[in-house]
């Protein structure tokens, strides 16, 4: 790790206490409005946690990927929602222009992120293309030193909030795979955008997702992301860090989850005594915590490698496939123990329960981590 230990955990110890005394007690209030607080959201911002990846050098706090995953584990305590709004600004919003992004771009746009005076927003997926990038239809035409966007992006975090817009958009129609894809940083006001009505989901309320429109977007030539063909490679690299910090909050998850059945099992009773004496709820107790500190394992460990510099592009989605697969089991099994309180929403793992759904769909579906994890097999072993 790059910093000792002793002041990684003064920053994980403050942001437990954030999560415990200020966000755990919003959650009912940002799940009715479906908006995050302006006072919770600028105490956020004043924490720093807009800029926890990005360097030092631009004004972030330049953690390694272990120290990520411990942040992203005690952010997981609480509604996902409350994580979404600044986690693309440390993840794929970002990650891209601190990979492959020029001098320029980095000094223009990533202090401003870092700070949280910008929200970052990344746009791939599209109505007919979602994990299969040869589908990709939205296009970028070199124009009189622009490039003129157009296309339809769906279900993107942050887009009714973002001052930037991470596109994907295809430079050569010729190339009809990840190769004929760039990259483009797109700000706010640009003319040619649209913003859809924010989505009505099945959970996470207060994180907004909406379309972006883009019709004749004409962007400055010297706002694509490295060279022209290189966008989707890069996503790839962006999407491991993501799968990884996904994980670690999935684990963040789990274990508030199962605190919850815990204090409901010893405190209910049924047949004159408590839940947590029932044999079959400690079963599931047990396989929930088994479970989750597989998980959180596996996670440290995959993190620790990418500080090496190894390649982990077979472990961070075997890390995701697990834990979001994971924290889908525990949830269940949490509204399980609590019964027909489960159900209720008086009780927050009924929120849980749909909230963590979306974990086995976005950055990657379980169903292509495991494409993903076969074909690194297979072309290993040829």
């Amino acid at each position: 790790m790059i910093r000792d230990q002793e002041t990684i955990k003064q920053l994980v110890d403050m942001i437990e206490r954030f999560v415990r005394e200020r966000l755990v007690p919003a959650e009912n209030a940002l799940a009715e409005s479906g908006k995050l607080p302006d006072d919770i959201l600028q105490e956020m911002k004043a924490l720093g946690l807009f800029g926890l990846t990005i360097p030092e050098e631009y004004g972030g706090l330049g953690l390694t990927m272990e120290e990520e995953i411990l942040v992203a584990i005690a952010l997981g305590r609480t509604s996902p929602a409350f994580r979404s709004v600044m986690g693309t600004n440390n993840g794929i919003g970002s990650a891209a222009i601190v990979f492959n992004g020029t001098e320029e771009q980095k000094q223009k746009y990533l202090p401003k992120y870092a700070s949280g005076e910008w929200i970052s927003c990344f746009c791939l997926t599209e109505p007919d293309a979602g994990s299969d990038a040869a589908s990709l239809k939205t296009s970028a035409r070199l124009e009189d030193g622009y490039y003129v966007l157009n296309g339809t992006k769906r279900y993107i975090t942050n887009a009714p909030l973002a001052d930037t817009f991470n596109v994907m958009a295809r430079t050569n129609p010729d190339i009809k795979g990840a190769r004929g894809i760039s990259s483009f940083i797109v700000e706010r006001g640009t003319p040619g955008i649209t913003l859809g009505a924010v989505d009505k989901k099945m959970g996470q309320a207060g994180s907004m997702t909406c379309d972006v429109i883009f019709e004749d977007c004409k962007v400055p030539a010297e706002n694509i992301i490295g060279e022209e063909g290189e966008g989707f490679i890069t996503a790839m690299k962006v999407l491991d860090r993501g799968r990884l910090h996904i994980s670690g909050v999935s684990v963040g998850v789990a274990e508030r989850l199962i605190k919850d059945a815990l204090e409901y099992a010893m405190n209910r009773k049924q047949f004159g005594k408590p839940l947590a004496d029932q044999q079959l709820i400690q079963a599931m107790l047990a396989d929930s915590q088994t479970e989750m500190y597989a998980a959180k394992c596996m996670t440290m460990e995959t993190a620790r490698m990418r500080d090496e510099q190894k390649n982990i592009s077979t472990e961070s989605s075997a890390c995701k496939l697990f834990a979001t697969e994971m924290v889908g089991r525990v949830a269940d099994r949490a509204v399980q123990i609590h019964g027909g309180a489960g159900y209720i929403s008086e009780y927050a793992v009924e929120r849980f329960y749909r909230d963590v759904r979306l974990f086995r769909l976005y950055e990657g579906t379980s169903q292509i981590q495991q494409i993903i994890i076969a074909r690194n097999l297979i072309k290993e072993a040829s």
